[in-house]
């Protein structure tokens, strides 16, 4: 009766994921509506559909039955990213210019090769589900933890400017929100889930990094004024947004 009910809520906690984790999954659509706006990527780089795709490949690989059997929500949520990090990808190459077009199809070329890498062996050579699983949690966990770190890749600028415009408040929060619940849907597996629990245990350690840099920006250097003039602090060029949609993918 215990085990029935753990199971219950972990379908719960599960679904509550799977929406945090699609609206993470539906946050580049600005972006990509900019692409669309303005005919041109801009300086914009494809890294993030292209590990977004390989992110997800590896979690629905490591959701499969014959992998990690009884993950249907982990599989499930990543299918559909899947398909939008394509579409986002096929919408940057169609507007993209040459040079970066050949970056793309390389790219894409190089995370169909890792994924049959790690397939092929995965499935037709160990045939026990333990080390399938290990092999396949490893890679999924590195690239899972890659992207919730994404944001802190501005944390130069925000300490050089005393800013946090360009670590949104939103990402914080929604890296935070979503390594909490699939933390809690790891621990409430019967047996725990290690690398679910390994990704996104550190995602919510980062994503409170993540939130106390903008509490401490934010409210102790929100309104800082260049001494000499009484100025704002002159703004930094923008960095590349690859920067800050690097949050999204995440199970």
């Amino acid at each position: 009766m215990h085990q029935h009910v753990q199971h219950q809520v972990r379908q719960g906690v599960g679904i509550v994921g799977n929406v945090i984790s699609f609206g993470l999954f539906l946050s580049p659509i600005p972006t990509v509506f900019g692409f669309w706006k303005k005919k041109t990527v801009e300086e914009f780089h494809p890294w993030t559909f292209v590990f977004g795709i390989l992110n997800c490949c590896l979690w629905i690989m490591y959701g499969a039955p014959k992998i990690h059997p009884d993950s249907t929500l982990v599989w499930t949520i990543n299918s559909v990213g899947l398909v939008l990090y394509v579409v986002y990808l096929s919408i940057y190459v169609w507007y993209a210019p040459k040079p970066k077009m050949l970056q793309v199809f390389g790219s894409v070329g190089a995370v169909a090769i890792v994924d049959v890498i790690v397939a092929l062996p995965v499935l037709l050579v160990v045939h026990v589900i333990k080390t399938r699983t290990l092999i396949t949690g490893i890679l999924a966990v590195i690239f899972n933890v890659c992207l919730y770190a994404g944001p802190l890749t501005v944390l130069g600028t925000v300490y050089r400017t005393k800013s946090v415009e360009y670590l949104p408040i939103w990402i914080c929060s929604a890296n935070l929100a979503n390594g909490i619940i699939w933390s809690t849907y790891a621990l409430l597996s019967a047996p725990i889930d290690p690398m679910i629990l390994t990704g996104n245990g550190i995602g919510t350690v980062l994503g409170l990094i993540q939130i106390g840099l903008h509490v401490w920006y934010g409210s102790c250097w929100g309104n800082r004024k260049v001494a000499s003039g009484g100025d704002d602090l002159k703004k930094p060029d923008k960095p590349s947004e690859v920067q800050l949609e690097t949050v999204k993918i995440v199970v």
